[in-house]
């Protein structure tokens, strides 16, 4: 089985993470244009070219310009197969984040050196941490004036808590930036300001060589030696195991809009970063170079292809080979199927795929509702993968049709954008009316938004005041049944048939707590 491990080792899978605005999607355009994938920069922008790349293809993602779903994209970068997965930076997708990196080996923060770490970075970390991923760092928009690098260092490790090595290093910032030092290589990479074409490569032997001093002027090189000789004492030498174990994040500093620095974080990230790594199952650890097959679905998407309404299931394969037309067990139903077009993704462009290893993803088409985030396919063993949860959701809306003659696509509509998970739906059972449950507001706008230009379904939003959805068991009948009837106007039931108790306020839910004992809450719908 020679040749599975060494698919597994060319693999790296890994998630592009960011606050709004940092330039992720722009980062992620740039490590294409590298892959050979796309040929020109800036052809998320522009239409004329016919091979292009654009992680943001839903059409109210390129209106508003941020990404709000979870693109996945695959290229082949020297003896590598790179697997990345493109996230929404905006906080109301927090929750496609979170279930994005349970599919990933490792993560690239983009870290805007202007705004320095933002809430929204601060939080995916916490998720990168609480998994013990291993992220690397990279400092954007340095043709900007921005902080000072060590500044920059110092506030990456106090807001991220995690341990920082830079591996390449600024001259100048903003106006007067000159290029990058890369310590990693010993090289010295001048920039020059163009979207177009990538920058020229000093040869140099070492940081002393006056090839440098040639280069950027003697005042900035005697700077950088300066800067140089202080992170060596500062900083421990790199190693690669602390990387590797989540204890120390390497850091790059570059410009993705100008193709500057990018290069550099590609090939040390390709050298470095781990490929697919063992997954915990329920009833044990996975280990990628299994023989059989196992996978799992961590997103779901409607419509990739507005001209047919069809859903993809997007399978992080965990172990063994995916084979095309081969039979494979769906653990929750409890049934055999086998996929005649599986498709892997390049942006919006997927091809079908004869087979497919650890750490890719295969997206599987899924017409009839088949599948729900977290279910797991394998070769007949039974395994249960875990962490996919869904969220308690803090906003609530009425969702009410606005054109009767179109209830049936509203209905359809509705079921499939509930199965991606980007809102939860729940029932209530004194009214029978629909309440959507989100994270942030601008769910509510992008469901509204693809309500009608995909299902041709138009809705409206009435407002409804709730704290909180809590998911609630017991194992006492006679005390759930007396919670149900007490609390009859505040009982709903979601997607899964399972009770609900809305609580319109933090005192009643506090006060539902104590006053039944006997009932568990739960914030998550994982228990």
């Amino acid at each position: 089985m020679a040749s599975l491990t060494t698919e597994i080792n060319r693999r790296r899978t890994f998630a592009i993470i960011s606050h709004p605005d940092a330039g992720k999607t722009t980062l992620t355009e740039k490590l294409l244009l590298f892959g050979g994938a796309i040929h020109v920069a800036g052809a998320v922008k522009s239409n004329k070219i016919k091979k292009t790349a654009t992680s943001d293809w839903m059409e109210i993602e390129k209106q508003r310009g941020i990404s709000v779903a979870t693109s996945v994209m695959g290229f082949n970068y020297g003896d590598y197969k790179i697997n990345i997965l493109d996230t929404p930076g905006h906080q109301d997708f927090a929750e496609d984040t979170y279930r994005t990196l349970t599919a990933v080996d490792s993560v690239i923060i983009v870290v805007d050196v202007a705004k320095g770490v933002e809430q929204q970075t601060r939080k995916l970390m916490e998720v990168c941490r609480m998994r013990n991923t291993p992220v690397i760092i990279f400092v954007n928009k340095l043709d900007r004036e921005g902080k000072d690098p060590f500044d920059i260092l110092d506030e990456l490790e106090s807001e991220l808590k995690i341990k920082v090595r830079p591996l390449s290093w600024p001259i100048n910032i903003g106006a007067r930036f000159k290029g990058v030092y890369n310590i990693y290589e010993h090289g010295l990479d001048l920039f020059t300001p163009d979207k177009q074409k990538v920058t020229e490569r000093v040869e140099i032997k070492d940081v002393n060589d006056p090839a440098i001093d040639a280069a950027v002027g003697n005042a900035d090189a005697a700077k950088l030696r300066e800067d140089l000789e202080l992170i060596e004492g500062v900083y421990p030498e790199f190693n690669e195991l602390d990387y590797l174990d989540a204890k120390v994040a390497p850091v790059f500093f570059g410009s993705a809009l100008n193709t500057f620095g990018v290069k550099e974080l590609l090939d040390c990230f390709v050298r470095i970063a781990p490929c697919p790594r063992p997954t915990v199952a329920e009833e044990r650890t996975v280990e990628p170079g299994e023989n059989g097959f196992s996978g799992f679905v961590f997103k779901i998407h409607a419509n990739m292809d507005p001209n047919h309404r069809s859903c993809i299931a997007f399978v992080k394969v965990c172990s063994g080979v995916f084979r095309r037309n081969a039979n494979y067990k769906h653990i929750r139903l409890g049934k055999l199927m086998k996929f005649s077009a599986p498709t892997a993704f390049m942006a919006q462009r997927k091809d079908v795929v004869d087979e497919a290893y650890p750490g890719d993803i295969v997206g599987l088409p899924d017409n009839g509702g088949t599948f729900k985030i977290g279910d797991t396919l394998t070769e007949g063993e039974e395994l249960h993968f875990k962490g996919l949860p869904s969220f308690s959701p803090e906003m609530f809306k009425y969702i009410e049709n606005t054109d009767p003659m179109k209830t049936k696509q509203l209905n359809k509509g509705i079921e499939q954008l509930m199965d991606e998970g980007v809102a939860q739906l729940f029932i209530n059972q004194f009214n029978g009316r629909k309440i959507i449950g989100t994270v942030g507001q601008l769910q509510f706008e992008v469901i509204q938004y693809r309500l009608l230009h995909e299902y041709g379904a138009q809705c409206r939003w009435e407002p409804i005041h709730l704290y909180k959805a809590c998911w609630i068991e017991s194992d006492d009948e006679a005390a759930l049944e007396a919670f149900k009837k007490r609390k009859h106007q505040f009982m709903a039931i979601d997607k899964e048939g399972r009770d609900v108790f809305l609580a319109d306020s933090g005192y009643v839910l506090q006060m539902a707590q104590s006053d039944f004992p006997k009932i568990r809450f739960h914030f998550t719908s994982e228990f």
